[in-house]
This record gives structure tokens, sequence and C-alpha cells, in this order.
């Protein structure tokens, strides 16, 4: 009876150290969770691409004189000389051979000058190009909003920087409501009230000084 009970005594305490023991794997090597894969990446979206215009824009209906009463951006020349903002305005006539003439008047050094551009048309109605030297400097051109006889707001973006500018037919000062909803629109760009900057809407050049016909100039 007696080495009947140690050898069954063995057996448990066998057992037990069975129980305690880490498992291991065949040659014991210890099991390893399996490694995780990362997730994809989500692609990258250009800013301008996730601002589709908000309607079948009738770029003929677009033609004609706005003038600028409010950029929202953080281009650095803003940035520092926002505060000397000159009086502007953008003339858009044709479209014609699927370009759109775009002169800009403002004042510079106490003169007056004029910016004549090109802008091209695509294939979906109120996004536009203006062409630089090489594709990568072009500057993309969305429509976003406009009721075409009181106001418009332009997307600029060149570079993955985006530019957003508020015009007006006329020199009088929009509604409140149009004014806020402006705001919002850049604030949602990640551009707060430090990155606005009102234009004059007073003094627009006539007569001009100067005529430079460019390819393409910074979005601010």
């Amino acid at each position: 009876m007696t080495g009947g009970s140690r050898c069954m005594l063995g057996v448990l305490v066998l057992l037990c150290l069975c129980l305690l023991v880490p498992t291991e794997a065949v040659g014991g090597a210890k099991s390893r969770p399996k490694p995780q894969r990362r997730p994809p990446k989500k692609p990258k979206v250009n800013p301008i691409d996730s601002t589709p215009p908000s309607q079948n824009i009738d770029i003929q209906q677009m033609t004609g004189k706005w003038y600028l009463l409010n950029t929202a951006s953080k281009c650095s020349y803003l940035m520092k000389h926002g505060s000397k903002v000159e009086p502007t305005v953008m003339t858009l006539t044709g479209p014609n051979d699927q370009t759109l003439s775009v002169s800009t008047k403002t004042r510079h050094n106490h003169q007056c000058w004029e910016i004549l551009q090109q802008y091209h048309l695509t294939s979906t109605p109120g996004k536009l190009t203006l062409k630089g030297a090489r594709p990568e400097l072009n500057t993309d051109i969305v429509i976003g909003e406009t009721d075409y006889t009181s106001y418009a707001v332009l997307f600029y973006q060149k570079h993955g920087k985006i530019t957003v500018k508020l015009y007006s037919r006329s020199v009088d000062d929009l509604s409140e409501t149009m004014l806020t909803k402006f705001e919002q629109l850049a604030e949602k760009h990640g551009m707060g009230l430090a990155y606005l900057f009102p234009f004059p809407n007073y003094s627009h050049c006539g007569d001009v000084d100067q005529h430079h016909k460019i390819n393409c100039v910074p979005t601010c």
C-alpha cells in the first residue's frame, strides 16, 4: 500500500508540474503571436480634390468684372504684408479655345499694374488650371460657389497649399451672412481669423501703368 501511495503521489506531482510549465512548440521554441499587418495607408487627397464645385458652374455667367473682398491664406507674403494689400479687380473674358482670359488690376509701388493670364478649362465645370512652366508648377482653381450676380468663392491650390478668395460684383460690402459663410469655409481648411486678409473696396485702378503677361503667380 505504501508503495502504491508513493507512486500515485509521484504521478500527481508530475501532472502539476506539466500544468505549470508554459507550452512549447516542437523543438523547444516558444510559440509567438503572428505579426499583424499594418493597415494600408489611405491615399493622399489634395485639398482641392476635396473641394468640388458645389454646383454645375456655367463659365459663361462668370465672365465680367469681380472685386476681391477677402482672402484666406497662409501665404508668407500676406502674413508679413497683409495689412498693406491694395484694391484688386479681376475681369474674366471668354471662354475661347478652352481658355478663359483673366485680367487682374492692382497697385504696386504706387503704380497700377495689369496681370494677364489664361485659365484652362477642364472636363469638370468649375475646375480650371493656370499652367506653369512645368506640370508641377500648375495652379489648380475651383469655383467653389457663386450666384453669378453678387458673389463668388474661388479656391487656388499650388504645391499642395490652398488659398480661398471671396469676390463681389460690386464694391459694396456683401451681407454679413455671406461674410460669415466665407469665414466658415476658411476655417474648414484650417485658416482662422488670423489668416483672413480683407481687401480695400475703394480706389481701384483705372488706366494701368504696367502690363505683365505671365503664366503663373503665387496663389496669394
